[in-house]
Parts: C-alpha cells; sequence; structure tokens
C-alpha cells in the first residue's frame, strides 16, 4: 500500500505554512485534488466519510474548499446512499472492519455504486484488512488509488489539535483504569497522536513526565503511569512509521514533543480565565464556537437571531480573543469611535447624546450605511458579546471570586478567607463557590485528611455531587505531589510560622496590566524550560535516549539537547507546494483567507514544540501556546484528549471514581 506522502511537498512557493495549514493542503490537494480520472468527462465526484474523519475534515476545511476541488456531493459511510455510476467517489474512513465491509459493498459486484474508487485511511491499514480487499476480485479494476494519510487527529485551532478521547478522565483515571477499555482509549490516543509527526513527516525527542514512586517499597497508582504508557505507545508508532522502506519519515529528531497530564496543573480547568476567548466560552451558552447573536430585523419587527462563528476568519475575534475582557472591552469601544468620528454618515446614526454607542444604535448603522454592513457587523457582534460578559461579570460578583481565587493559588489567601467568603456571600452562584473550593482542595491537599473540607462544603450548602467534583481532585494529583503535601500537612502541626499554600509564584518577568491577571497555567513554566533545555532529565526522561532500567536513563549525546533555534527540518516543507497554491482565495471566505489571518512568518522559527496532556486542555494553556510562540520563535503546538471549559471539566470529573493502588508487579508497561 502507498504511503501518502508527498514528493513535491518541498517544492516552491514562498508563503510558510504553520499546523492547521499544512493539515488542510493535505486533504484538499494531496487527496482530494489527486483524485480525478484523466479520462473523466466530468471533475465532480462524491466525498465520503464516517463519523471521525468527517470531524477531522470540518476542523481544518470550509464547505467551500472541498466543493472547489470538485467534491459535489458528501455522503456518510454508514448511511444508505443513491447510486450514482457515472461519478467517481473519494473515501476518506478509518481502517476498521465496518468500514472496509462498506467499502467492497460499495464498489464490488456487477452493479457498483459508483465508477471508480480513490481511497484514503486515516491511519495505518492492518495487514489482515488489505489482505480482506484484495481477496475481493471484482474491486480491483474500479480501485484508482488506495493510500494512508496519516491524518487521524482534529486541528480545532492554528495551533491545537485534539485525539477526541472525551471520556478519558473516566476511563483512565476512574475505577475502571487500565480494563481493556483503559488500554483501548491509550492506543487511539497513541495512534492519533502519531499520525500528527506522520502526517507534517516530523520526528519527535518524546519526553514525558515520569511517576515517582518508582521503588519496591513505595506503592504507586496506575494513574501516576498515564503519562509513561502513553509515551511508550506513541513511541512504538513512530518507530514504525521510522521502519517504512516506502515513507519518506526523518530518521532523526526534528522537534520536540512533552506528554503530560492534568495532574500537572489542577487550577488550569477550574479558575476563572479573563481572556475574552475563556470568558465567551466560561460564561456564554455557547456551543462549541457558535454564538447566538440577536440582530435587529430588517423588516422593523422583532430582532432575528443570528448564528455565527466565533472563528480565524473574524479579524476583530483574532486580534481580542487572548486579550483581558477589559482591554478587550476598551479597545472594542476605541474601534467603535474611531469608525463613528471617521464617517459623518454614522454621526447622523449614532448616539444623539453623545454617548457610547448601544448595540441598537450599531444595528441601525448597519441598516443606514450598507456599504460598511460588513465592518459594522463584526463591532456590533463583539461589543453585544463583551456587553454580555461584563453584565454577567458585575451580576454574579464575579471579581471578587475571581481575586480570592488568585490569592489562594499565589498563596495570599486561605481557609480563612475562603470561610470568610462562604458566610458573607451565602448567596454566590454555586458553581463559582465549587469552582473556588476545588482551587482550595488543590491548594491544600492536607484537608482531605482532615473534616475541614467536608465543613466548607457544608457552610457552601453543595449538593452531593458538586462534593464529588472536589473529592475527585485528589486523583489527578501526581504521586510526587501528594507525597511532598502529606510532608507538608505533617509539618504545619509543628511549625509556628504557617506555610503558604500558593502553587504559583509571581513571575518576575512579566508585570500583570490588567486586574485578575496574575494567573499562568503551568505549562508555560515547562514549555519554556524545555526550549531551554533545563528540564530535570530525572523528571521528564527522553524515549529517545536508552534506558537500563524503568525510570534509569543513560544520557544519550544525540539527545541532550535540541538547538531551540536550528533551523526546522521537517521533512514536509513549511513552504506551500506547487499543487497547494491558492485557485482562488481573496473571496475572505474560503479557509485560505481565513488561515493567512492565523499565519505567522515561518522563515525564521526554530523546531516545533509539541505538548500533549491527558484529560483535557484548557483555553488558558492554548493562549499561552500562542503566546510562547512569539516569544520563543518556535511554533509552539498544543494537544490534549479534548479542549474542555470549566463545566465540561467539572462533570467529567464528577463521574471520577476511585482506584485501588497498585504495585509496579501488577502492571503491563
Amino acid at each position: 500500500m502507498s504511503m501518502s506522502d508527498s514528493d513535491t511537498s518541498s517544492q516552491g512557493g514562498s508563503e510558510y505554512k504553520n499546523f492547521r495549514q499544512i493539515t488542510r493542503d493535505r486533504l484538499l490537494y494531496e487527496m482530494l485534488r489527486t483524485a480525478r480520472s484523466p479520462d473523466s468527462k466530468s471533475n465532480w465526484k462524491v466525498l465520503i466519510m464516517d463519523k471521525v474523519t468527517v470531524k477531522i475534515m470540518s476542523c481544518s476545511c470550509k464547505m467551500a474548499d472541498i466543493t472547489d476541488e470538485g467534491v459535489s456531493l458528501v455522503e456518510d459511510i454508514n448511511k444508505r446512499r443513491q447510486p450514482l455510476p457515472t461519478m467517481d467517489a473519494v473515501y476518506y474512513i478509518q481502517p476498521t472492519k465496518e468500514n472496509v465491509v462498506m467499502l467492497l459493498s460499495d464498489m464490488s459486484g456487477k452493479t457498483p455504486l459508483y465508477r471508480d474508487a480513490y481511497v484514503f485511511f486515516s491511519s495505518s491499514v492492518p495487514k489482515e484488512l488489505v489482505n480482506y480487499i484484495k481477496k475481493e476480485q471484482s474491486i480491483k479494476s474500479r480501485l484508482r488509488a488506495m493510500k494512508e494519510m496519516n491524518l487521524e487527529y482534529f486541528a480545532i485551532d492554528s495551533q491545537c489539535f485534539i485525539t477526541d478521547n472525551t471520556m478519558v478522565l473516566e476511563e483512565l483515571y476512574g475505577n475502571e483504569v487500565m480494563t481493556r477499555k483503559g488500554d483501548e482509549c491509550l492506543n487511539v490516543m497513541a495512534n492519533r497522536i502519531a499520525t500528527v509527526f506522520a502526517s507534517l513527516l516530523e520526528f519527535p525527542f518524546v519526553r514525558y513526565r515520569a511517576a515517582k514512586s518508582l521503588d519496591p517499597t513505595t506503592m504507586t497508582t496506575i494513574r501516576d503511569l498515564i503519562p509513561t504508557k502513553l509515551a511508550a505507545a506513541v513511541w512504538n508508532c513512530l518507530i514504525k512509521y521510522k521502519a517504512l522502506k516506502n515513507f519518506n519519515f526523518p530518521q532523526t529528531e526534528t522537534c520536540e514533543l512533552l506528554i503530560l497530564d492534568r495532574s500537572i496543573d489542577q487550577i488550569a480547568p477550574v479558575i476563572h480565565e479573563w481572556t475574552y476567548d475563556a470568558m465567551c466560552h466560561d460564561l456564554l451558552n455557547m456551543d462549541g464556537n457558535k454564538y447566538v447573536h440577536e440582530v435587529a430585523s430588517k423588516t422593523g419587527g422583532l430582532p432575528e437571531k443570528k448564528e455565527v462563528l466565533l472563528e480565524d476568519h473574524d479579524p476583530v475575534w483574532l486580534e481580542l480573543r487572548h486579550s483581558h475582557i477589559a482591554d478587550a472591552s476598551v479597545r472594542l469601544h476605541d474601534k467603535m469611535t474611531s469608525f463613528v468620528s471617521k464617517n459623518k454618515a454614522a454621526q447622523m446614526h449614532g448616539s444623539r447624546g453623545g454617548g457610547e454607542l448601544s448595540t441598537r444604535d450599531l444595528q441601525k448603522m448597519v441598516q443606514a450605511l450598507p456599504q460598511y454592513s460588513e465592518q459594522i457587523d463584526k463591532l456590533s457582534l463583539h461589543v453585544d458579546i463583551a456587553d454580555k460578559i461584563n453584565k454577567i461579570i458585575r451580576d454574579l460578583g464575579l471579581k471578587e471570586v475571581g481575586q480570592l481565587e488568585q490569592d489562594l493559588v499565589f498563596g495570599d489567601a486561605g481557609t480563612k478567607e475562603v470561610i470568610n467568603f462562604l458566610r458573607t456571600h451565602p448567596d454566590a452562584a454555586r458553581e463559582n463557590k465549587l469552582r473556588l473550593l476545588m482551587i482550595y482542595a488543590a491548594t491544600h491537599p492536607e484537608k482531605f485528611e482532615s473534616d475541614k473540607l467536608a465543613k466548607l462544603m457544608e457552610l457552601a450548602r453543595l449538593p452531593q455531587d458538586d462534593m464529588s467534583a472536589v473529592y475527585n481532585m485528589r486523583f489527578l494529583e501526581g504521586s510526587s505531589d501528594s507525597k511532598k503535601n502529606s510532608l507538608a500537612a505533617f509539618s504545619l502541626k509543628f511549625d509556628v510560622h504557617k506555610k503558604k499554600h500558593g502553587l504559583r509564584k509571581d513571575r518576575t518577568d512579566e508585570e500583570a496590566a490588567w486586574q485578575l491577571s496574575r494567573f499562568y497555567p503551568m505549562i508555560e513554566e515547562l514549555i519554556e524550560k524545555l526550549s531551554k533545555n533545563e528540564l530535570p532529565k530525572s523528571d521528564y526522561p527522553c524515549m529517545n535516549d536508552p534506558s537500563p532500567t524503568f525510570h534509569g536513563r543513560t544520557q544519550s549525546e544525540s539527545a541532550k539537547a535540541v538547538e531551540p533555534h536550528a533551523a526546522a527540518h521537517s521533512m514536509r516543507s513549511r513552504r506551500t507546494a506547487t499543487w497547494a497554491r491558492p485557485r482562488d482565495s481573496e473571496d475572505g471566505y474560503s479557509s485560505d483567507s481565513i488561515l493567512r489571518h492565523a499565519s505567522s512568518d515561518f522563515k525564521k522559527m526554530g523546531r516545533r514544540i509539541f505538548v500533549f496532556i491527558v484529560g483535557g486542555a484548557t483555553r488558558s494553556e492554548l493562549r499561552v501556546c500562542h503566546k510562547l510562540t512569539t516569544k520563543l520563535k518556535r511554533e509552539v503546538v498544543l494537544g490534549s484528549s479534548s479542549l474542555d471549559d470549566p463545566p465540561q471539566f467539572i462533570t467529567k470529573l464528577k463521574l471520577l471514581t476511585a482506584n485501588d493502588d497498585l504495585s509496579l508487579d501488577d502492571l503491563e508497561i
């Protein structure tokens, strides 16, 4: 079977591509554009996908992009389909027995559904399935191509992918960990991570958070070994790619991968993150990136509801998404003021009292100034969103909650302050009290062993399922952290001076420009240390190094360091290939123009850094990856099993149950 490595990917062009753009180009140009018969009278074809690959495609490509490559119809392989015997079909499917059976059913026999088939598998195809296809003689003349795309990840952002293992906390950290279901979850995750590197033709140094309790006298939990097991599984996949003769996979390391899990930072998923992007997803009733916006009716009736996507095609969103909500509000107001001051017609339809423009004023301006409708629409949308967020912040008293959260994280507040808040704010929103106590539990783990935490939850009047979320925080602790915290709890009983419980130190190199912007996720420090080659080798070993013991390490000279600013040597060039040059992409709506906003100049970029977090990443961590890309001059790509907003994470945490401790003798690693 042909591996889908495009030799033409290093050809001319001057535009450099980021992670998501390369993903998109492979789907559109390497897959769809190459699927055409030279003797076909029509270029139109049918695209057939399964429930996983359709999501992969929708994350990277717009329907307009797919249509531009000659696709007139998109079908679900699992649904009954109309025969189109004069058209070719492109299959982009997972290599499963069910999918192969459907493919053969479609294309074999005397009356196939389609004329010819171009089959692209999302990941490596097992030999038994290849043999199964070969046995069907009647399909051979109709099978024009069969390739492994090795693209089975979801590029949800220009610098973020997920493996879509939404139940990973329950399956790996809950009561049924490392059962057959847990192993399957790890294997799917590993295979999908590996396809990121196969797709980009990058071979990483694979580093991971090591389990700490690996001496025979200390018990460890299987949860603490998840990054180790995942790193080993990813490594096995990469070695297989490296060994393939007909696949141009790099033979030396070209980038870095750091595998972590949620235990490295229990605060980030629940603390209030005060950036525009995070606030939209945390406080507004959004469905993914979809936001329902009310616009004035053109007929003068009731406002109409309009669904909009908060994505990279919106330059206002792109500019403001990582800004503090206060900064975003100020900049939006400045943009509107600037627009009105430069446009006399806008002044006539604006606020008559000369005050701030209301959403209604903006909507009137859209009707009166159709030539500026798109520009005003975008500003109107974001002014409306920012107003709603600021109203929710005021109504829920979030500034006071947020201040206490950050004081807990930095060790400037403790039990006394939490008790005082709960007593003086009995009507505070239940979710905010829950999140506050989850942060308290993470900063005061010794309280799990006393009745103090239970009394605080009683004072907060939390229901039982909320209490479960707080108690289940302890299952996300790394064994080393638990050890340190238990020692700290012991010493507190005898220490006259109480020690601060802060899990963060203020960053001396950065001054907080806005209130409540002190907090930063732990991966910021880890990525910076990784880039400087300062991550402790004992805590974050490297799979590429020979290791005489399970956790021991013989330092390999070849893997001592990755020069951060060495030229990137991905086998898949970041330059636009000749086959990938856009035909017509200046309409502002195709994903060429969408992604151009998110594109950076990669000419001077060093080697890529990939960070994968098992158990769900957060928007604060995604923000940090964008920030560090600029700071380090290295493209930092975040990967995770899912991207969770606080309500989603809390719901998943409630499903967790306790798991018995196991010794290493019980493990198969």
